[in-house]
């Protein structure tokens, strides 16, 4: 899809002339957040009120500053498990401070330039992590299928997850029952919606379907289970951190927790940027300026006493497909969550939680992308799919930082072969009309910030001769980003003409 964007170099402005896309394209995004916000607070222990606010604020004051216009922030599940681990270990009243350290590291990390650092993490490791990250969610939520509390572990989750099915007695229908009738009919109707829509509704999300087909037969049948707690006024939601909270960071373990959030939380920034990138024409991401506007995003989290931000790709492609033009889309889906929890907060009370949970099951299980692992099997080999399997085993056996931290020492294999030779040179100059790049050398994960930066500098319309003639070896990392790098220019219409071996050539994706 094509969208023509009306900018000054790098940025994108709101424009009257778009309002009409940008407009209905808020609202799509709007259906879409509403009923992820509460379900990822629910999946991280927290109230729901707390993730309306996380998706107010990244709506309204990091819509208007990203790097990245078309991308939607928010509440993400990508983080709902460390979230869930902090307040069961530290209490709610420590997710503050943190969020602050957090958001205070994601700002330096801007300001100092180190986004293209975060784009050298292997997509393996980012990939098994997200698919780690969606086992939890799915064997946690699939308890409150039935009105009950997750455990404290995956692990326990799992174990306990037959007993759960077992338990239910269709003889002697109660609360367990009646609840896990509505989640079914929750993922039924979710489910339907998104394989037999109409083109004519194709915009409309099955996740609100899902939730309100739920309510409706909780409401309907007068169905006595649990269901959505927030209170009377978003305003009495907001819990500043207590006095004196700075000193939590002499707290070792609250330093370790507010680098992990910024770590993961910025990852799974770019990565998503880097997604919505591949979906349109218009300006590209600043990484730096995305980070600085997350950092100001989870500061502001932080002080709010809501959860952590990301920026989502399911938030983010729902804005691109539904024809936003510039960053007034998102800046308007956040004002549209405001207005309604603010004026009717009621219905959002009528709400089942198994039809949340149901919503956070399947968004779970789309995390784990077997596609994903195919795909770097069949381009790379064994390597990265160990890697990929080995992230995703470790974050659901231990925890995510642990489970990231093994990913990433397991890609440093990958350096093995190349220890002798590490260095890229990489040569340009003008050959007639044409950009000429020659690359020489090893181009690997440590490489990558330098070797993105200077393709990403070579303006769209310009032809491009790239000479990968005395370019010894590529990682699976690297070889991502030049097809991306690639597939974009050609989407543009800006081909690039490779010089190089046939296998080299193959490797690359052009």
């Amino acid at each position: 899809m094509k969208h023509e964007v009306i900018a000054r170099p790098g940025i994108s402005m709101p424009s009257l002339k778009f309002f009409g896309r940008d407009f209905t394209a808020s609202i799509v995004v709007f259906l879409v957040a509403m009923p992820l916000c509460m379900g990822i607070a629910i999946a991280s222990g927290v109230p729901p009120e707390k993730g309306l606010i996380t998706g107010i604020i990244g709506g309204i004051v990091v819509g208007s500053l990203a790097g990245s216009p078309l991308q939607v922030s928010g509440p993400a599940a990508g983080l709902a498990v460390i979230v869930f681990e902090l307040v069961r270990d530290q209490g709610l009243s420590a997710l503050g401070p943190i969020l602050i350290l957090a958001g205070a590291i994601q700002v330096a990390a801007g300001i100092f330039r180190l986004g293209g650092w975060f784009r050298a993490i292997s997509p393996a490791v980012v990939h098994g992590m997200l698919a780690g990250i969606g086992v939890l969610i799915v064997v946690g939520q699939f308890h409150v299928l039935f009105d009950a509390k997750p455990l404290s572990s995956g692990p326990e989750n799992l174990a306990a997850m037959p007993g759960r099915l077992l338990g239910l007695s269709w003889g002697n229908i109660q609360a367990a029952e009646l609840a896990f009738l509505i989640a079914l009919t929750t993922i039924g109707a979710m489910l339907g919606w998104e394989k037999w829509r109409p083109q004519s509704m194709k915009l409309v999300p099955g996740a609100l379907v899902g939730v309100l087909a739920g309510t409706f037969v909780a409401v309907g049948f007068g169905l006595a289970v649990a269901k959505v707690e927030v209170p009377a006024s978003i305003i009495a939601a907001i819990a500043p951190p207590e006095g004196g909270f700075w000193m939590k960071w002499l707290d070792p373990s609250v330093i370790a927790a507010a680098l992990a959030i910024a770590f993961i939380a910025s990852a799974e920034t770019l990565l998503s940027a880097a997604a919505v990138d591949k979906m349109h024409d218009g300006v590209r991401t600043d990484y730096n300026k995305e980070l600085r506007a997350q950092g100001v995003g989870n500061l502001l989290c932080g002080a709010a006493g809501a959860l952590p931000m990301t920026g989502v790709i399911v938030r983010s492609s729902a804005n691109v497909q539904a024809g936003a033009i510039t960053r007034l889309s998102t800046i308007l889906h956040g004002a549209w969550i405001l207005g309604f929890v603010a004026l009717l907060p009621w219905l959002l009370r009528e709400i089942p939680m198994a039809a949340l949970g149901a919503i956070l099951v399947i968004t779970g299980w789309r995390l784990v992308s077997l596609t994903h692992a195919r795909h770097l099997y069949r381009d790379y080999g064994v390597l990265p799919v160990a890697i990929w399997a080995a992230t995703l085993i470790m974050v659901v056996a231990t925890d995510l930082l642990t489970g990231v931290l093994v990913g990433i020492a397991l890609t440093l294999l990958e350096l093995i072969p190349n220890l002798r030779r590490l260095r890229l040179k990489v040569v340009e100059h003008t050959d007639g009309d044409a950009h000429a790049i020659k690359l020489d050398g090893t181009a690997t994960f440590f490489t990558l910030p330098k070797l993105s930066d200077m393709l990403d500098a070579v303006p769209m319309g310009t032809k491009v001769k790239l000479d990968v003639t005395n370019l010894s070896s590529v990682d699976h990392t690297s070889a991502e980003m030049l097809r991306d790098w690639f597939q974009r220019r050609k989407k543009a219409g800006s081909p690039v003409e490779l010089k190089g071996e046939r296998g080299r050539i193959a490797t690359l994706g052009a």
